[in-house]
């Protein structure tokens, strides 16, 4: 019997994946010079894929302007070791991908990739939408290219959305592995702290009066 525990965690992401298909792309407003930055975790071995649009907004008329040919955006990502994953500019609609090769806390920073400065109460409303692990795949694109039956699309499909129900698993333990550590090394420090200023205060008192 799988403990209680485990059976939870395979819930909850079956649940995340049902709900992550009804989820419309964010969007958001930076200025030239700005820096929007967003954080996934991310098992390792796994696919992240961003789909993004973007438009001029002059926020004086409060109203969207025709997009120029040169407004683009900058994208760079790091992995959870701070370490350059991706680095480049895009155009003003596309996609940016990369593949996490390490489980954990990736940060994907966008801003605007034009040199010259927008006009005063110009703004980047950028509308991006972020896919990670299975929900990467075109199933469409896959079944006309490998000429798949429905069903065996579907059986594709369902195995790997098991695999990475097993990759989200491995990076679970990870995580309760890195906890149980950081809650080991906290308690022997909140237990050796006392200890150690006791035996100072005993060492000092000794000195003193020795120094008599």
């Amino acid at each position: 019997m799988a403990p209680v525990g485990t059976n939870s965690f395979v819930l909850t992401v079956l649940f995340l994946n049902f709900f992550y298909s009804f989820v419309s792309c964010l969007y958001f407003n930076i200025g030239a010079a700005e820096r929007k930055c967003f954080t996934e975790e991310i098992p390792d071995d796994t696919q992240l894929t961003g789909n993004y649009r973007i438009q001029l907004y002059d926020k004086h008329r409060d109203k969207h302007l025709p997009t120029p040919q040169d407004l683009g955006i900058f994208v760079v990502a790091t992995d959870p070791d701070n370490k350059l994953v991706l680095s480049r500019s895009y155009g003003s609609a596309g996609t940016f991908e990369f593949r996490s090769w390490v489980p954990g806390r990736y940060q994907i920073c966008l801003r605007s990739s034009s040199q010259r400065p927008l006009f005063p109460g110009g703004l980047l409303t950028v509308h991006l939408d972020i896919r990670v692990g299975e929900r990467t795949n075109n199933y469409t694109k896959i079944a006309a290219e490998d000429k798949l039956t429905e069903l065996q699309l579907r059986v594709r499909q369902l195995t790997e959305q098991v695999q990475q129900i097993l990759r989200e698993l491995d990076y679970q333990r990870l995580r309760e592995q890195h906890f149980h550590e950081v809650n080991h090394n906290t308690n022997m420090w909140i237990f050796w702290w006392p200890v150690a200023r006791s035996l100072y205060v005993v060492a000092m008192i000794t000195w003193y009066t020795n120094s008599w």
